[in-house]
């Protein structure tokens, strides 16, 4: 488990979610590439968990 995340127990996905967005955003407006290491990362582990979510809530048929 990543550090950050062992220091905030019972966080929700989507609050998860939220914060490596902001994260993400915040990375590459510092790097000014989506290709930087660290945003590649961060947008990895965003999809790894919006897919996560999306398996938990999926949308139901109109």
């Amino acid at each position: 488990m990543n550090p950050d995340h062992a220091s905030m127990p019972n966080i929700s996905l989507e609050d998860e979610i939220r914060m490596l967005r902001s994260k993400m955003e915040q990375i590459f407006m510092e790097e000014k590439s989506f290709t930087s290491d660290v945003v590649i990362e961060i947008s990895s582990l965003l999809d790894l968990k919006i897919n996560e979510y999306m398996k938990a809530n999926p949308i139901k048929p109109k």
